[in-house]
């Protein structure tokens, strides 16, 4: 039985990626050199795949930021300001992704979103009047042949058509319809040079089909592979799904001239009953059983189970996914060997394939021994007090009195704050210092004395320029924290941390998800002490910071022995008592940032409450439940589209809640009117993940824009995100902008200062 691998993680063992192309934004190498890196990057990883005997291998799953953006490039779907830049291809691309600001222009990068119910951000392709779909690009056929002169046979990887039209945003004056033509001839134009350079399968990603599809949606997707699969000439196509079933247009899967079909049987509830409804012979069926999103030992046993049910003639074991959602390799940590046999990260997952497909012909049962050996026995032992505690949660732990318009009115009065309040998300730039003073710790070459000194002069420091520009509510900057996951993790029992497993979250930016071993509680306080500290220092309301139940689960890979459910609810409770710690040691404001509420939303509307929105949201209710009236509470959203949520975060019952809104141009506006949205709001004004300055003028138009959809005491001001990733630089002048646009229309609104 042969092996497939859907894509890998791009960013390299030891982060090499990351730092080659950071090296390039600060001119410190050349083009020609990040692309030499490059290279050798992408040669390792086939190399790595090919030594590990997988018989599958992607190419064109590489990229320096996003294989979305890749695609849309490919195409010519370029912004028409962006392509009148004057600036090298790279640079273009560069400036895509991150914005540019310089002598050359000044444009804002494309929207950002998640990808599908994953931590990875996509950027957003953009359409209009001026789009010419047309063929200028060659990294698809350039890369194929780099892995060729190695002596490679490579699968080229290409984001498929129908997904890439349902994911991108288009101009008011165009329509989706209107670009079907170009598109079907520009995929039959890579089919055609793809059939010229002898390749022999092409993987075509269509993960929108595992969401809900209307009669006009088959309709569309029918209509451009009927196209496409007519051209396909000697090439093999194979039509890759994941996170997902197929349930909707399964029955055209199967009768399109497609060579091979790959579903996910790990996330997909449906695939497995599906496939058994019926396979054609003369397909080969890429079958999703190794998980590509999760961390844990395949149960091998099971694995064998489901595929002993698929009665298909052609099976090729498969990931579920792109392993791009899990670390590098379990080599590179340092838990103990007892500990360590319940993990595959990437590299250990090709081994699981490969193992799998030796047991199936017969070859290894001694593996699969070894396998249900793992499994055989408890891993942990269960905190019976905990579950109890769960138990014994009622309807009244989840609701906090008195109601929000009854709390609204008694905080106006508390805080007496300005209208429109201006305030920052969390963090300030974790410069190298900060990173390298906290690394010295760590590794205890500075004494707990020093470390604190250091922390708290930056603290102090950034007080008193948030006091100086005139900020209201301030924040301490969270220096002493590495990740506002990470750094709760330390804090709960039932957590472990790896030493090396970077997961990229969008271009060069890199998380390092915690792992959920166990049942967790809190075992001392996390934060009190700096909240408290940076509350003395000033007689400005400072916000103490907090990481939501819902974030930590959704950005830490959980168990799979339990329900998510009842993860969270063990995570809530931890940080329940936090909440309650700060309040009694004298802070006012506390936010609780679930900037992943959206990410593990289930992509069909239909299990939307069912499977989680149901106890996702009372999750969050349980952590501010107990407060006094006059606390008020913050939460923070990031990245994600919520304007079909609405309802149910405004069911958070959150005091203020702040969301990303830049990069999208502010469309959630619509959404908060229409829904009449109760809790006060403060709608991201400019975007953190690019290094470019907003103007004064820039942040006032957006404020104008806020206030026609918002009444002016429901709304904040405030940036897209945490400041920790930008420069100190363009982060006091894009502050200090956002200040002064502020004071500027609180005069035209008639409040003095």
């Amino acid at each position: 039985m042969t092996t497939s691998v859907i894509g890998f993680p791009r960013i390299g063992e030891n982060r090499e990626l990351k730092f080659s192309t950071e090296k390039y934004f600060r001119n410190e190498i050349t083009q020609k050199e990040l692309f030499d890196q490059a290279s050798q990057l992408r040669l390792k990883h086939w190399k790595l795949l090919q030594d590990a005997g997988v018989d599958y291998i992607p190419s064109n799953d590489f990229s320096f930021y996003d294989t979305t953006l890749d695609t849309a490039l490919l195409f010519n779907i370029i912004p028409q300001e962006a392509a009148a830049l004057d600036l090298s291809p790279l640079d273009k691309y560069f400036a895509l992704a991150r914005g540019y600001q310089g002598e050359k222009g000044d444009i804002k990068a494309l929207p950002m979103k998640k990808w599908f119910n994953t931590n990875y951000h996509y950027l957003v392709p953009q359409f209009d009047k001026t789009t010419q779909i047309k063929l200028v690009g060659d990294k698809i056929f350039a890369e194929f042949e780099e892995a060729k002169a190695a002596g490679i046979n490579t699968r080229p990887v290409l984001v498929g058509p129908y997904t890439l039209l349902h994911l991108s945003e288009f101009a008011d004056d165009v329509k989706l319809e209107d670009f079907v033509p170009q598109i079907i001839a520009v995929y039959t134009e890579v089919i055609s040079k793809l059939n010229e350079l002898g390749v022999s399968w092409l993987q075509i990603d269509e993960p929108s089909l595992v969401k809900d599809m209307s009669a006009q949606d088959r309709v569309l997707f029918n209509k451009i592979y009927a196209a496409l699969l007519a051209k396909k000439d000697s090439l093999k196509i194979l039509l890759q799904t994941y996170f997902g079933d197929v349930r909707d247009n399964y029955s055209d899967l199967i009768k399109l001239d497609f060579d091979g079909l790959g579903l996910d049987f790990i996330e997909g509830r449906k695939t497995l009953e599906l496939v058994k409804s019926g396979f054609p012979d003369e397909k080969f069926l890429f079958a999703g059983l190794v998980n590509g999103k999760n961390i844990w030992r395949n149960n091998y046993q099971n694995t064998l189970k489901t595929v002993q049910q698929l009665a298909t003639k052609n099976i090729v074991l498969s990931t579920s996914c792109s392993l791009l959602h899990v670390p590098f390799s379990v080599a590179n940590e340092e838990f103990e060997p007892k500990i360590k046999a319940h993990f595959a990260f990437a590299k250990e997952k090709l081994a699981e394939l490969v193992e799998l497909s030796s047991i199936l012909e017969g070859k290894n049962d001694n593996l699969l021994a070894k396998n249900q050996k793992l499994f055989a026995g408890n891993r942990i032992n269960s905190n019976k007090a905990l579950k109890e505690k769960i138990a014994n949660l009622t309807e009244a732990s989840f609701v906090r009195t008195p109601e929000f318009s009854e709390r609204e009115a008694l905080q106006k009065e508390e805080f007496k704050l300005p209208l429109l309040p201006t305030t920052t998300i969390g963090s300030f730039p974790q410069t190298r210092e900060v990173k390298k003073m906290r690394a010295r710790f760590k590794r205890h070459e500075l004494g707990q004395e020093e470390y604190d000194a250091f922390i708290a002069k930056k603290i102090n420091d950034w007080l008193k320029w948030q006091e100086k520009i005139g900020l209201d509510v301030l924040v301490h900057g969270e220096f002493e924290r590495n990740d506002m996951v990470e750094y709760f993790g330390q804090n709960l029992s039932g957590y472990l941390f790896s030493k090396n497993g970077w997961v990229q979250s969008y271009g060069t930016r890199g998380v390092k998800p915690p792992i959920i071993w166990g049942d967790v509680t809190r075992q001392k306080p996390i934060t009190i002490k700096w909240s408290k500290y940076a509350q003395e220092q000033t007689d400005k309301i400072v916000k103490g910071m907090l990481t939501g139940p819902v974030t930590i689960l959704n950005w830490s890979f959980p168990r799979e022995d339990i329900p998510v459910r009842e993860s969270t609810l063990q995570i809530a409770l931890a940080i329940q008592e936090e909440v309650l710690d700060l309040e009694a040691n004298g802070i006012r404001i506390i936010q609780i940032d679930e900037a992943a509420l959206r990410e593990k939303l289930p992509l069909r509307k239909s299990d939307w409450y069912s499977e989680y929105l149901d106890w996702a949201i009372p999750a969050f209710r349980l952590v501010h439940s107990k407060v006094k009236p006059e606390t008020q509470i913050h939460t923070h959203m990031c990245y994600s589209e919520f304007t079909d949520i609405i309802p149910a975060i405004d069911n958070m019952d959150a005091d203020v809640i702040s969301f990303e809104a830049s990069r999208s141009n502010l469309e959630i506006l619509d959404a908060l009117q229409a829904q009449n949205f109760k809790t006060e709001v403060g709608p991201g004004v400019y975007d953190i993940h690019s290094p470019r300055v907003p103007s004064v003028n820039e942040i006032e138009n957006a404020i104008h824009k806020i206030l026609q959809k918002v009444p002016e005491h429901k709304v904040w001001i405030n940036p897209d995100c945490g400041l920790k990733t930008r420069g100190e630089r363009e982060t006091k002048a894009s502050l200090k902008n956002l200040t002064s646009a502020a004071q500027k229309i609180r005069k035209e609104l008639g409040e003095c200062e």
